[in-house]
């Protein structure tokens, strides 16, 4: 690999290995951090790896250059969605060239950036960095940014404030200021079995949810027609989903039990704990009293599982227009999925999103990412490694 810029061979060399390891969010992502933290050792890079608490999985904080002021964060995130139930016609985790585009799962959402990035780590030390790099890989992403939640305070204690994050996220090399915010709850049901010959006996949870879900599609109709809108985003206004529904037992029995996920994506200016208090509010006014005058032991509860933080533009920002010069590019714009953006934003990092590939082929089968997506990464990285020299 030549020390002062990567070849695209080197590229897929490193992504070949990364996409290898399965590290679907239900599974260890140990083995994938492991290699990067022996490969960055192996240049000379002291490694960090923060492991997950109580579970087999682990981030990794490497810094390049003295930890000071002004340097630049890459972040990305190991883990990838599942394959099961998706047909695929390339193996999934092994790397697929065909009419210049590289198949494999990850090989757009995100492992082609931490790709890139690692194929720079010769360049970025042999640049005498006068502004640090450093690189943040988290597990978990895509399922509520967990990994990075539990990395925030050692991020905040030991990486100087960098003058930017680069949040690798699929974006065609587009440099992206803005998302949507997104909070994933469980409302769970406790109703009074009985036999479904006696309804007057029990109280039937699955009812209680039917009418729980018309409430939050009531809430997601009065906010496509009512707004508030933000034309920057499409679609322009907060959006609500209804997701997996579980609860009964048998046609003849009165069901006691049920929950299902929901969640929502609003505008980074709209209160989002307030959507949620609005929720809740309707619960304790017109639900749940009629249940437990009824039957006491009846009972409703809403856990918020996992939450996004908005990532806010901030409009000819010095972050901004670094990014911009980077990626060159004349405009930024806005994403309609969520990233840990935000949660960087919360620190007063200076955040944007800009990565290899685009979101339209992330989750699906036979995900790929073009060559050219990679190449032109590589080039915002050599002109990363320019600025932070000079």
């Amino acid at each position: 690999m030549s020390a002062q810029r990567p070849e695209i061979d080197d590229i897929l060399s490193i992504l070949g290995e990364l996409i290898a390891f399965d590290t679907t969010s239900h599974r260890s992502n140990l083995d994938l951090i492991n290699h990067v933290a022996a490969f960055l050792e192996g240049h000379g890079v002291e490694a960090r790896v923060l492991h997950a608490n109580g579970q087999p999985k682990a981030n990794l904080v490497a810094t390049i250059g003295a930890n000071v002021p002004g340097g630049v964060v890459l972040s990305g995130h190991t883990d990838v969605v599942p394959i099961e139930g998706q047909d695929w016609t390339f193996p999934a985790f092994d790397l697929s060239q065909a009419g210049g585009k590289l198949y494999g799962r990850g090989t757009s959402d995100m492992k082609g950036f931490i790709a890139v990035a690692l194929a720079h780590v010769p360049s970025f030390k042999a640049a005498a960095l006068k502004k640090p790099i450093h690189l943040v890989f988290s597990f978990d992403e895509e399922v509520g940014c967990t990994g990075v939640q539990e990395m925030l305070p050692f991020v905040k204690e030991h990486i100087a404030l960098p003058r930017l994050v680069v949040v690798g996220e699929p974006t065609s090399m587009q440099v992206a200021t803005a998302h949507k915010g997104q909070y994933v709850a469980k409302t769970r049901i406790t109703g009074r079995e009985a036999h479904s010959s006696r309804p007057d006996d029990g109280v039937n949870a699955v009812v209680v949810a039917s009418e729980l879900i018309r409430y939050i599609d009531d809430m997601a109709v009065r906010t496509r027609e009512q707004g508030p809108f933000d034309d920057a985003f499409s679609p322009p206004y907060t959006t609500f989903n209804i997701g997996p529904i579980a609860g009964g037992s048998a046609f003849n029995i009165i069901s006691n039990r049920c929950e299902f996920d929901w969640e929502f994506r609003f505008l980074p200016d709209e209160d989002g704990p307030a959507i949620t208090r609005q929720y809740l509010d309707y619960i304790e006014t017109d639900v749940l009293p009629s249940l437990k005058a009824k039957f006491p032991e009846c009972d409703i509860t809403n856990e918020v599982w996992a939450y996004l933080p908005p990532l806010k533009a901030e409009p000819g920002s010095d972050g901004e227009s670094f990014a911009m010069s980077l990626a060159q590019r004349n405009a930024s714009t806005v994403l309609a999925f969520g990233t840990e953006g935000g949660h960087f934003q919360g620190l007063d990092f200076p955040t944007v999103v800009c990565g290899p590939g685009d979101i339209a082929q992330a989750h699906k089968p036979d995900e790929f990412i073009e060559i050219t997506e990679l190449e032109a990464c590589s080039r915002f990285m050599a002109r990363l490694t320019e600025a932070m020299a000079s």
